[in-house]
């Protein structure tokens, strides 16, 4: 198996920006309301920071403030590549950059970091591609450095002074020390085993084109794709993956890691981390805690992030996700802290959704209305929501 299908982060970007969606001729659309429109690039990440603003990471030019009132945009710093934004001080922020190339003039943030905005300044503060190098963190049996790649794509506070990565690349969580730049394994997301036909129907193999999905073997091995990671209300870990290729449906799962724990193995034995019943979901893209507790599941497309454009797409989904057995804290009824989701879809048919977050108002999410554009931040219509909190991030 090559490795260019074992590992699926890199390739989900590709595709993310080369094959967006089928071009739609308005910016409102059914179920939602443009926010601001004035980026040239992806928004991989999306949060809430000081003073009600949401925070943008546009991924050709930079993180970026936007007022959700006004539409009025700023660029925080000029950082190409930047997957996601949070806020960590009164002039502070933190981003991580994406899978990319690296060179002589790659400035003060590369690519795979995560690097330090204060005061306008920008500097490197962990450098997830040197770390996943000198690790075997999916288990994959290589040796350190071998066939190894990394994609940070989604920052969450851990508490003040530590922050929580997911790389897509190498399918695992880390927790940096703000001050010190120290990484910390917390745990990696474990491969499944998939039967092809579902994706191969869906195709509507024999297909044309598509000959790479049609011959795959009846079972396919996938990995996870650790595309986002976020604080929940019991104080837990919670780890989303997108299913990496051939993106089959129903296949992205939800995990719960105890705050604590390091070196951790899901899908083990291990009770450190637990699969959260929920869903089923297609290509989990971002996950978001509201302040009343609700779990805001984006899903990238509902045929799957490899087929979703041109005449198989089907739009993204957010769903609203409360937990029904007690959140996974002490007072659980499960024995190995599992916790249940009861979901409820609150907006469908979404053109390429890559980000949502809430605050105490409304819920936002990011959009890619097409090859051509544009992209914007919009906010959900029709929701009946409130409840997020500007300390949460994705």
């Amino acid at each position: 198996m090559t490795s260019v299908f074992r590992r699926g982060g890199a390739l989900v970007i590709a595709v993310v920006v080369l094959a967006l969606t089928t071009s739609i001729a308005s910016s409102d659309g059914p179920g939602w309301e443009t926010v601001a429109t004035d980026f040239q690039g992806p928004l991989f990440g999306l949060n809430v920071g000081s003073g009600d603003n949401l925070l943008v990471a546009e991924g050709f030019t930079g993180p970026y403030k936007v007022d959700p009132d006004s539409g009025e945009t700023e660029l925080i710093a000029a950082i190409p590549g930047v997957s996601d934004v949070i806020q960590i001080g009164r002039r502070e922020y933190l981003v991580s950059t994406g899978e990319g190339e690296r060179g002589p003039d790659d400035g003060p943030c590369p690519a795979m970091a995560v690097c330090r905005i204060k005061n306008g300044q920008v500097t490197l503060l962990a450098d997830i591609l040197e770390w996943e190098l000198e690790h075997d963190f999916d288990g994959s049996g290589n040796a350190p450095g071998e066939d190894s790649i990394s994609n940070p794509f989604d920052l969450a506070k851990l508490s003040r002074n530590r922050t929580l990565v997911s790389d897509a690349g190498g399918n695992s969580i880390h927790v940096v020390h703000n001050k010190s730049g120290k990484i910390e394994w917390v745990a990696t997301l474990p491969y499944q085993d998939i039967e092809t036909q579902p994706i191969k129907q869906l195709a509507g193999c024999p297909a044309p084109g598509l000959e790479f999905i049609c011959e795959l073997p009846p079972v396919f091995t996938i990995d996870p794709v650790a595309t986002t990671v976020a604080i929940g209300p019991d104080g837990a870990i919670y780890a989303g993956e997108l299913a990496g290729f051939p993106a089959p449906q129903n296949k992205s799962r939800v995990w719960r890691i105890d705050a604590d724990e390091r070196e951790v193995r899901c899908g083990t034995d291990d009770d450190e981390c637990t699969q959260v019943d929920a869903g089923p979901f297609t290509s989990i893209i971002d996950i978001n805690f509201g302040d009343d507790g609700t779990a805001y599941v984006l899903e990238l497309d509902e045929a799957g992030w490899l087929l979703g454009e041109g005449p198989t797409a089907q739009g993204g989904t957010v769903n609203a996700c409360r937990t029904s057995n007690g959140g996974g804290d002490d007072d659980d009824d499960d024995d190995n802290g599992g916790v249940t989701w009861s979901c409820e879809a609150i907006a469908t048919g979404l053109p390429f959704p890559l980000a949502v977050v809430a605050d105490d108002e409304s819920v936002y999410v990011t959009l890619t209305l097409g090859p051509e554009g544009p992209v914007e931040v919009a906010k959900l219509t029709g929701t009946g929501n409130g409840g997020g909190d500007e300390d949460e991030d994705d």
